[in-house]
């Protein structure tokens, strides 16, 4: 019987990880679903859907090796795939400020008291060691409208952090 995992990987970012994993799983007669792969400062990390017929002893089995030959601390989860079923984002934020802890937190407070469900964040710290900028994008899904997620945000810019609020249509279809 097909079951899906969870495949979470991280470690020193170097060439040929993703091809040696994903041939290894290939080879060890898996599937591969949904992934999301991202290099952040030096390190790389994937979670990366994974369908078997194998337990997940003989999962681990599998691709355990090769993440110790990448140098990859490897984590792995039984989960319910929902591929294809999942909603797009009607919204992005995006986010400029002078870098300083809890700029993560004010934001996706704000955004959480609109109603919104975060699809994807991706951040990035700019500027000079002098002068650091934190750069923030977050797509996000919410039915309560863009005049919630505004309101929310007022709090957020009153603080001195640049954010800017883009509705997203998605054609589907």
């Amino acid at each position: 019987m097909k079951r899906w995992f969870m495949l979470t990987v991280v470690g020193n970012d170097r060439p040929g990880i993703v091809a040696r994993l994903a041939d290894v799983l290939f080879r060890g007669g898996c599937n591969l679903g949904e992934a999301s792969m991202a290099r952040l400062g030096g390190n790389f990390s994937i979670m990366l859907m994974v369908e078997t017929d194998h337990d997940l002893a003989r999962l681990r089995a599998l691709a355990e090796p090769a993440a110790r030959e990448l140098g990859l601390h490897l984590h792995l989860d039984e989960i319910q795939a929902h591929l294809h079923d999942h909603p797009e984002p009607n919204a992005r934020v995006t986010v400029y400020g002078a870098d300083r802890a809890g700029i993560v937190a004010d934001v996706t407070a704000a955004l959480a008291r609109a109603g919104c469900n975060i699809l994807d964040l991706n951040s990035d710290v700019g500027g000079s060691e002098q002068a650091p900028i934190y750069v923030m994008i977050v797509d996000v899904y919410t039915s309560q409208g863009i005049e919630a997620i505004e309101a929310a945000l007022a709090g957020v810019r009153n603080a001195g952090i640049d954010v800017k609020l883009t509705a997203i249509d998605t054609l589907i279809g």
